[in-house]
């Protein structure tokens, strides 16, 4: 621990050769954080400047591609820091902090894709009451509630732990996440109790729902024409295939403190980039290339010569 001014510090331990690579890490991660921020940025701003854009599901998909923004912004400036620094270390409040925001973005990913999947289920399984249904008014509140519910859901833990005490002052990782309960001298059951209160109605109430509407529209989609087969798979697609991998990532960000006497420091590094580095690329890259509008408005950008 590093006292000045009573300020608690925690250290981070999860970099793997960080004297021999840091400047190989910083590039790398660098070059990722300025990637993420374009790829992201770039098809925003192609929904925002496109008026044939407007229109709830891609509304939904700028919002899980501004999601994936904050959630990388959260982590990155402070893990580049750490690169460069002699000593990786942050402030406990600071660390609180750093989770708060983590976990709330994560959470906003999954309501977010829970309204993307009830858009698609109302657009195919109730085409006629499509435009009564989703009215702007009912998109930018299901915006809204996607954000504002995960803050008030996750403001709880900064509040419960905040004033534990402390028996470890160092983190085996290299961010604040699921870890920083292993740092606390007594699991308390109060903090438990809530955590799985939070974790049921974060992340598998919301899968179960999505894959509730996705059955639904598979199931009436395989009775119709194969036109109508086609337009469902092309537009709910992508939106599984950000689910299937976001989950998976989720998953073992909820056990890793389960599993931290199993799990070699090498590998919890790679998994820890991949929570990091592999979702906030993957998003931009399959909602470019396997949405038919979104591609063709990607197309004339970069490569306008080549359009018919």
């Amino acid at each position: 621990m590093d006292n000045e001014l009573n300020v608690t510090y925690i250290t981070f331990d999860g970099h793997v050769e960080l004297q021999k690579y840091r400047y190989l890490y910083f590039v790398i991660m660098f070059t990722a954080y300025i990637l993420i921020l374009c790829s992201n940025s770039t098809i925003v701003g192609i929904i925002v400047i496109n008026k044939s854009l407007h229109e709830p599901m891609y509304i939904f998909i700028a919002a899980l591609l501004i999601n994936s923004v904050l959630y990388s912004t959260a982590i990155y400036p402070k893990l580049l820091i750490d690169f460069l620094s002699e000593k990786q270390i942050i402030s406990y409040s600071g660390c609180l902090f750093q989770w708060f925001i983590y976990y709330t973005l994560a959470i906003s990913e999954f309501f977010l894709l829970s309204v993307m999947a009830y858009d698609r289920y109302v657009s195919i399984c109730k085409p006629l009451q499509y435009p009564t249904i989703m009215r702007k008014k009912t998109v930018y509140m299901f915006l809204i509630l996607a954000w504002i519910l995960p803050v008030c859901q996750m403001s709880m833990g900064p509040l419960l732990i905040a004033n534990e005490k402390l028996c470890f002052f160092i983190l085996k990782g290299i961010i604040c996440n699921s870890t920083i309960n292993t740092i606390q001298c007594v699991s308390s059951a109060v903090v438990n109790i809530c955590g799985l209160i939070l974790f049921l109605g974060s992340v598998p109430l919301p899968v179960l729902f999505i894959l509730f509407t996705y059955t639904r529209i598979f199931i009436i989609t395989y009775r119709s024409s194969r036109e109508v087969r086609r337009k469902a798979a092309q537009t709910c697609l992508p939106h599984l295939l950000v689910l299937i991998n976001f989950s998976c990532l989720s998953t073992y960000d909820v056990l890793l403190a389960r599993l931290e006497t199993n799990v070699p420091k090498t590998v919890r590094l790679i998994m820890s980039l991949q929570i990091i580095l592999y979702h906030p690329l993957f998003n931009p890259i399959i909602y470019g290339l396997k949405m038919k509008e979104i591609y063709k408005h990607l197309k004339r950008l970069f490569c306008p010569d080549k359009l018919n």
